[in-house]
C-alpha cells in the first residue's frame, strides 16, 4: 500500500511496512505482519478485527510498549517527521503522554489504587509540564474532570479508583490522556468492560473531545458498528495483516472483502427480516501454525485453491479503496 511523505498533505502518523514479531519458545507469532497506514492531523481512524488480529500489538509498536519477546523487526513509524523505530527510550518517553497518549483497555488496571485522581491527573503536569504551580495543577484537574463529566469534581479529586464506577473511571483515564493536549491519541477498546449506554457516552465524549482539542485519534475495536459512527476511515485487520482500507463511508456501503462483509452482517438491525443473526463460521486460525495462503479461506465461502495456496497483497481496489483479496465481492453481492 503506498504511503505519502509525512506533512505533505497534513499527514502526522506514516506506518511503513511495519512488522513486529512475538519470539516465544514455541516459535514465532507475527502479530503485525507488513502493516502501513497513515493518519492525518485531526482525523479517526478506526482499526477493526477480532481478538488476535493484531489490532493492540500495532498500537502497542507505535508506542514501543511491548512486551519483552516483542521486537520491531523492520518497518518505519514516522511521526510528525521523526522515525519512532528508531527513537531512543529517553526520546520515547518525551513523546508518550506529551505528544502521544493512550487509554487502555481496562480503567481499573490503568489506574493506582494507592493514589487520589488528584495525584494521579497531576503527575501529568508534573512530568510534562514542571513550570506549573500546584495551585495551577489543582485548577487544571478539576476543569479536565469538568470536561469529562464528572459530577462533583472537587470530591472526585480527593476519591481512590475504587470509590468510582466503571464508567467514571474510563473518564478519569480520558482526561488523562487528553491533559496535556497530546497530537495522538490511541484508545485500545475503550468501552470494552462497560454496558451498551455508558459505551455510547464514553464514545461521544471521547470523540468530543479530540474534535475540539484538533487531536487525531486512532480508535482501536473488535466491534464494527463503533467505528462505523465515529471514523473518518477504517482499516481492517486478520491474523496480523491489513485486508481492508477505506474510508467509512466506502467501507461500509461498499465493503469488498469477505471477511469485512461478514463483520457488517454480524451488526444487529432492529429492522432486519433474517430470522437468525449472521456470522463468520470456524475460528480465527492459531498465529503459531498459520495456513498457506490466505489467512481467511478456511473461514470463507468464496475460497478457492488459489486463495489456499498464494497469499493476496493489499492493494488499491479503487481510488482510495484497499484490500486484498483475490476474488472481492462486487457491489450488492452477499457472502454469509
Amino acid at each position: 500500500m503506498a504511503v505519502s511523505n509525512t506533512h505533505s498533505d497534513g499527514v502526522m502518523l506514516d506506518v511503513r511496512n511495519l512488522c513486529m514479531y512475538f519470539h516465544t519458545f514455541d516459535g514465532v507469532i507475527k502479530a503485525v505482519d507488513d502493516i502501513s497506514f497513515s493518519l492525518k492531523e485531526k482525523e479517526i481512524l478506526g482499526i477493526v478485527g477480532e481478538s488476535g488480529s493484531g489490532k493492540s500489538a500495532a498500537s502497542y509498536s507505535i508506542l514501543k510498549l511491548l512486551a519483552g519477546n516483542g521486537k520491531i523487526e523492520s518497518g518505519q513509524i514516522i511521526f510528525e517527521g521523526q522515525d519512532l523505530v528508531s527513537a531512543s527510550e529517553k526520546t520515547m518517553r518525551q513523546v508518550r503522554g506529551d505528544k502521544i497518549s493512550m487509554v487502555f483497555q481496562d480503567s481499573l488496571t490503568s489506574l493506582d489504587p494507592l493514589k487520589t485522581i488528584e495525584q494521579q491527573i497531576s503527575e501529568m503536569f508534573i512530568l510534562h509540564r514542571p513550570e506549573m504551580t500546584k495551585a495551577e495543577r489543582r485548577e487544571k484537574c478539576l476543569e479536565l474532570l469538568r470536561a469529562v463529566g464528572i459530577p462533583k469534581p472537587e470530591e472526585r479529586l480527593k476519591s481512590y479508583p475504587f470509590q468510582l464506577s466503571g464508567g467514571m473511571r474510563q473518564r478519569v483515564v480520558i482526561a488523562i490522556a487528553l491533559s496535556i493536549e497530546p497530537k495522538l491519541l490511541i484508545a485500545d477498546e475503550p468501552t470494552t468492560a462497560l454496558d451498551v449506554t455508558i459505551q455510547a457516552q464514553i464514545l461521544r465524549l471521547m470523540t468530543r473531545l479530540v474534535r475540539d482539542q484538533g487531536t487525531s485519534l486512532i480508535l482501536i475495536t473488535h466491534d464494527l458498528a463503533v467505528v462505523s459512527e465515529n471514523a473518518d476511515r477504517i482499516a481492517v485487520m486478520y491474523c496480523g495483516k491489513l485486508v481492508e482500507h477505506a474510508s467509512r463511508d466506502e467501507l461500509i456501503h461498499h465493503a469488498c472483502h469477505p471477511y469485512t462483509v461478514g463483520l457488517l452482517k454480524c451488526i444487529p438491525r432492529l429492522r432486519s427480516s433474517r430470522p437468525r443473526l449472521p456470522y463468520i463460521p470456524g475460528m480465527v486460525p492459531a498465529m503459531l501454525h498459520l495456513p498457506q495462503g490466505c489467512y481467511f479461506a478456511d473461514r470463507c465461502p468464496r475460497a478457492q485453491d488459489r486463495c489456499r495456496q498464494e497469499q493476496p497483497q493489499l492493494i488499491e481496489h479503487t481510488p482510495g479503496h484497499f484490500m486484498a483479496c483475490h476474488f472481492p465481492l462486487q457491489a450488492g453481492e452477499d457472502v454469509f
